[in-house]
């Protein structure tokens, strides 16, 4: 299936390699925008840089690990 978005989506490094956990990421103007890869049409969560940078750098600290 193609994309026909404006963005260029990357998968996350966090997804899973099972298929099963598939996050997809890309740059928008003011956001980072988060989609599920098996739902291209589906929903998308516009975050703010900023904010998704703290997320990201919180993951990596292992601060988020349950």
């Amino acid at each position: 299936m193609t994309s026909l978005s404006p963005y260029e989506w990357f998968k996350s490094s966090y997804s899973g390699g099972s298929g099963t956990e598939c996050v997809e990421c890309a740059l928008g103007g003011s956001s980072t925008l988060v989609r599920d890869s098996k739902q291209e049409s589906g929903p998308v969560v516009a975050v703010q840089h900023q904010t998704w940078d703290f997320f990201v750098d919180a993951l990596r600290r292992g601060e988020l690990d349950e």
